[in-house]
């Protein structure tokens, strides 16, 4: 059974952060406060499904290096940003690495409301192209290092003759382990393999 979408609040203020939560679990979300950013990401789950709410301004780590933590790697975790300053190079700094929203306190609840439910959709996306890319990854895994080489040739544009050449082999060969790479890797077309290559930014 998948979890429930989880919302993330961080934030030193303990009267924002309770009056935040109240709102979201009034609207039907499941809520889990943080006061220390550092806490939040010692306990942090990527597996879990949800969104970040985020403080723009805490001591110690603001919200935009959290912001980096969270969107390293396959996985990007949504985060939406509310600060009481409303300062616009901060928000366009968000914005450009991938946040949700910018949010000024005091926060409307419909315009949080529409934010998390963009959140939530976002979070639904990543989780399939990450789970997309773990897939690709374990089928590449079951080729041998000769299939993997004639895949990186595939992809680089290569004829069976011309990778025969390089590889010091003879076509016939070439076909051979052409076609095993492909059935090992569940693909019909070379578009389709590119397509498979450049999702993984595997190249020769």
């Amino acid at each position: 059974m998948t979890e429930k979408f989880m919302v993330y609040l961080v934030d030193d203020d303990l009267g924002v952060l309770k009056a935040l939560s109240r709102l979201l679990r009034a609207n039907g979300h499941d809520v889990k406060t943080y006061s220390s950013p550092k806490v939040f990401l010692d306990e942090h789950d990527v597996a879990r499904p949800g969104c970040a709410v985020l403080d723009v301004s805490m001591p110690g780590l603001d919200g935009l290096e959290i912001q980096r933590v969270l969107t390293a790697g396959d996985y990007h975790r949504p985060v939406v940003f509310v600060t009481g300053k409303g300062d616009i190079p901060t928000s366009v700094r968000a914005m450009k690495a991938g946040a949700i929203d910018f949010l000024t306190k005091p926060v409307n609840d419909r315009e949080l409301f529409d934010a998390v439910s963009r959140a939530e959709v976002r979070d639904a996306e990543s989780r399939r192209l990450r789970s997309e890319l773990e897939s690709m990854r374990a089928k590449v895994s079951t080729l041998t290092p000769r299939e993997r080489e004639v895949l990186t040739h595939v992809v680089a544009g290569r004829l069976n003759k011309q990778i025969a050449g390089d590889l010091g082999t003879v076509e016939k060969t070439v076909k051979v382990h052409r076609s095993r790479m492909m059935g090992k890797l569940g693909i019909r077309t070379v578009a389709d393999l590119v397509r498979m290559a450049e999702k993984l930014s595997f190249t020769k």
